[in-house]
């Protein structure tokens, strides 16, 4: 037997070692997991939704020498037991399964989207008429080197508590080392760089949540006392917002919905600015992914296809359950995600139809370019895969004029209209639809030059025999008409009773 046991030793029995991280240096690392402080925010939100909150107010004073951003709801709150088991580190295994409800993710929102931000954390909760407190200080834990959270004995002089109801919680922080943009001393302009953030913070948090906002019993989140008014990417309300039907594909764990929309055109909405935020319509298209109506990722084709003008208007809403979390790899600051290779495969058939519709809208438009009966002011021609714009040299108003004039000045009129065409600047004109199409706008005629073309547009479509309904159909459809089309039809009826009067 000693032989064996001796045996066994010198073929190297399993041994185990400490090792506890050491939690200055852990809990340290956990501030740069990568939140920005609209994810962090969000990140405690979504802890407030859990916890059955309809009120959330979001409160922060940057002048003082101790700047601090508060989050107080009224959900149900906590005991002193169940406040000091959300402070621990991992609270919750990504893997267990969860409530439909349950935004959380790994245990970890609490903690590394508040140490992202500050540098102290004070936990305020309430419930059954029992207080409870607990902070993280992380100079403290820097000191000590333990995995010990404060529980003071007073609480009045905490910031914001005077807010907390009679149920809910606050989270407090305080020592905002990661907010100050390097001014740390200059109170004024630290004020300023944080009061920035929270501004650009405001539209994420009406985007992320606007779902719940909008809901029969709706969640009111208020940022220094103002209602803050979801933001609806799709446009739901506007009557020229364009739905498909809901689509369902049903996976082991559980379903994946699948809705596409097309938003209104620019003229069509008043809130196209909104609707597009600061990076504009073409980084905002793509998909909008939400996991238990709580928008985790937007604005992203996941690589399926390119960001386009094409499709600019195009937005497909994705939900997915919290069963689904490492299907989709959702991150710890839910704010990215991976596709299943199984949704990849229905998706690419959705963007194949979105795309199909888009070159028919698109083409459509084009084909005015192309119908004679409309008489364009330019021609689109493609050949050898080129595309090429030019001056429409047929048009009456170009045709009236260069018959009125001598041979030699005639040659010379239709040479400078075809050099007007080959100087069309193209990269321009690519770099603006690329960037704001919207704002691209027919240059304006003056009277004379809207006179002209509308009588010699009018005479030659009179002598091809058609109706003055057909005539102003067609002219309506082209510029430099359609955009001053109140004084085209003025100029019509003018025409048409001097004509008659004749």
């Amino acid at each position: 037997m000693l032989l064996q046991i001796h045996g066994m030793h010198k073929m190297g029995l399993a041994r185990h070692a400490d090792a506890t991280p050491h939690a200055a240096a852990l809990i340290e690392g956990l501030r740069d997991i990568g939140y920005s402080l609209e994810t962090a925010i969000s990140d405690i939100i979504d802890n407030s939704i859990t916890a059955g909150a309809h009120r959330i107010h979001i409160v922060t004073e940057t002048y003082s020498d101790e700047p601090y951003i508060a989050i107080i709801d009224d959900g149900e709150g906590m005991s002193e037991e169940e406040l000091v088991a959300a402070m621990r580190p991992g609270s919750k295994n990504p893997l267990a399964t969860r409530d439909k409800p349950d935004l959380g993710r790994f245990g970890l929102g609490l903690k590394s989207a508040s140490f992202s931000q500050c540098r102290r954390l004070t936990v305020v909760s309430r419930r059954s008429g029992q207080t409870s407190a607990a902070i993280w200080d992380l100079d403290v834990v820097a000191e000590r080197n333990k995995w010990e959270v404060e529980l003071p004995g007073q609480y009045d002089l905490i910031p914001g508590i005077g807010k907390l109801s009679p149920k809910g919680t606050l989270v407090l922080w305080q020592k905002l080392d990661r907010l100050t943009g390097g001014y740390s001393h200059n109170a004024a302009k630290r004020a300023e760089v944080i009061n920035q953030r929270i501004a650009e913070t405001e539209r994420h948090l009406r985007l992320v949540f606007h779902r719940f906002m909008e809901d029969s019993k709706p969640l009111h989140i208020f940022l220094n006392g103002r209602l803050l008014r979801p933001l609806d990417p799709f446009a739901r309300k506007n009557p020229a917002t364009i739905s498909d039907p809901e689509e369902k594909l049903t996976l082991i764990r559980g379903d994946v919905k699948i809705q596409s929309f097309t938003i209104p055109h620019h003229k069509q909405t008043t809130d196209w600015e909104d609707l597009g935020g600061p990076e504009g319509h073409l980084k905002s298209q793509g998909f909008y992914l939400y996991r238990g109506k709580r928008l985790i990722v937007h604005g992203t084709w996941f690589g399926l296809c390119r960001q386009s003008e094409l499709t600019k208007l195009s937005r497909v809403r994705i939900d997915i359950p919290n069963t689904m979390d490492a299907d989709w790899k959702i991150d710890v600051k839910k704010s990215s995600a991976q596709l299943p290779p199984i949704v990849r495969d229905r998706l690419k058939k959705v963007i194949e139809r979105i795309l199909a519709g888009s070159k028919r809208t698109y083409s459509k438009r084009g084909q005015k370019l192309v119908d004679h009966e409309r008489l364009p002011m330019w021609h689109r021609t493609q050949a050898d895969g080129q595309i090429r714009y030019r001056p429409n040299t047929d048009h009456p108003a170009f045709a009236d004029f260069a018959e009125s004039l001598p041979p030699d000045f005639r040659r010379g009129f239709i040479n400078c209209i075809a050099l007007v065409g080959a100087s069309l600047p193209i990269e321009t004109l690519h770099a603006d639809m690329a960037g704001t199409a919207e704002q691209i706008v027919p240059d304006r005629v003056d009277e004379d030059t809207l006179a002209q073309a509308v009588q010699a547009t009018l005479s030659a479509l009179l002598a091809a025999h058609k109706d003055i309904k057909e005539i102003k159909a067609l002219m309506k459809d082209v510029d430099p008409f359609r955009s001053a089309w109140e004084d085209t039809e003025r100029i019509i009826a003018a025409t048409i009773e001097t004509k008659e009067d004749k």
